[in-house]
């Protein structure tokens, strides 16, 4: 940070997932003693396990039927999310108000059509023409609509229109290092001067046939036996996907004073990297980004985005235990599932909201996770994607709310 940089806090935080609504909800899922329970659909999707979401009633935060039908739940679970966040950091629905803040959203792309997908391939199967009945069959099955759907930028388009939220914004895609990429340019463009408040995170929907198809043929996904995140061998490794839906309210500090907003936690860094996945340059940079200094290490929380793929686990693993040895580390995956674009900004809400409650977080898995001594006082969060992208955030505790 520079020293001309202001202080940015987190005031706001609106997050779904498996576990239910809110980040009180998730704090108390996961101090249950004497060991948290993740909510796991494994007869859905099998061999594979995914993190559903629970029952929402949409209407509570995108009111009109209308802009609900025209959204897929991956939009829906995003402006939703997006609208808690705003609640939460006490923001009015003025659009006078809400037109000055800007916006940053990590997004992928829509989902298919998996009728048509079924269709076409059973139409192909055996004929001497293929190229002829999937063109025919694409041509006369797919909504005009549907791509136009897809827009990773509509996910942002779709707050802006039902939350008023319509200051500058900006869409980053790319999975794992699109939410690092989002909550980086936040957290900067504040800290420089350049925006007072920022709603930024990203959204995921895990529960997609085609989805799961997608990862499994890259031989990625977890299957047969589910096991915690830190507990995946070699052999037996791979992703559990969850649906996450995960924003901030981020502000310069003296923007939430003159409010009267009080914070959650400090949000001190935010950076990223990538490059090619030989195992002694992703530690090199994965061990760079990670901050120096601050609180005793027995006082820092270490929420880790891993995604459940043991080489890079062991990786992580070994830099964490060198440059942290007495942190417990608590790899959130494990009970919410991995959520790509929303994996980063949820470990950011779920150490914000940590730091907040002064929560000591019991281990997700007593096997590799250690029990924690103190209260934390700082949190780092920690990601390294499933294929590229490596990132690291750190928090702070401050005076301010308390959950």
């Amino acid at each position: 940070m520079t020293q001309n940089a202001r202080d940015v806090v987190i005031t706001g935080i609106g997050l779904v997932s498996s576990l239910g609504e809110g980040i009180a909800t998730h704090l108390d899922a996961m101090g249950r003693a004497p060991a948290p329970q993740p909510r796991i659909d494994a007869e859905t999707y099998a061999p594979y396990f995914v993190h559903p979401l629970p029952p929402i009633d949409w209407s509570s935060q995108i009111p009109k039927r209308g802009d609900q039908r025209q959204m897929e739940t991956w939009q829906k679970l995003g402006t939703y999310a997006a609208g808690l966040a705003l609640a939460d950091a006490g923001i009015p629905a003025d659009e006078a108000v809400r037109a000055k803040i800007d916006m940053v959203v990590a997004a992928g792309g829509g989902e298919r059509d998996t009728a048509v997908d079924a269709l076409v391939m059973d139409k192909a199967r055996g004929a001497n023409d293929r190229d002829r009945i999937v063109n025919e069959t694409l041509g006369s099955e797919l909504r005009p609509t549907l791509f136009l759907a897809q827009l990773s930028n509509l996910l942002a388009g779709n707050i802006s229109i039902v939350h008023k939220v319509t200051g500058s914004s900006r869409t980053f895609m790319g999975e794992e290092a699109a939410g690092i990429s989002a909550i980086a340019s936040a957290r900067a463009r504040i800290a420089a001067g350049q925006s007072d408040i920022c709603l930024v995170g990203g959204s995921f929907s895990a529960e997609r046939k085609d989805l799961i198809l997608n990862f499994d043929l890259a031989g990625l996904m977890l299957r047969d036996d589910w096991r915690p995140v830190s507990s995946r061998t070699e052999g037996h490794d791979g992703i559990t996907v969850g649906s996450v839906g995960a924003f901030l309210i981020l502000e310069s500090a003296e923007h939430a004073a003159a409010r009267s907003a009080l914070a959650y936690a400090r949000l001190v860094s935010a950076s990223g990297d990538r490059g090619k996945r030989d195992a002694e340059r992703t530690a090199a940079r994965f061990e760079a980004l990670l901050p120096q200094g601050g609180s005793a290490s027995d006082e820092t929380l270490i929420l880790s985005g891993a995604a459940g793929i043991k080489p890079l686990l062991d990786m992580e693993r070994s830099v964490l235990n060198k440059r942290f040895p007495d942190a417990p580390v608590r790899a959130y995956g494990t009970m919410l599932g991995h959520a790509f674009e929303a994996q980063v900004p949820a470990g950011v809400a779920l150490a914000a909201g940590a730091l907040s409650r002064g929560a000591v977080i019991p281990p997700f898995d007593f096997g590799e996770e250690r029990p924690a001594s103190a209260a934390p006082r700082r949190a780092i969060v920690t990601a390294i994607g499933h294929l590229h992208a490596e990132g690291a955030c750190e928090l702070e505790a401050v005076d301010g709310r308390r959950l």
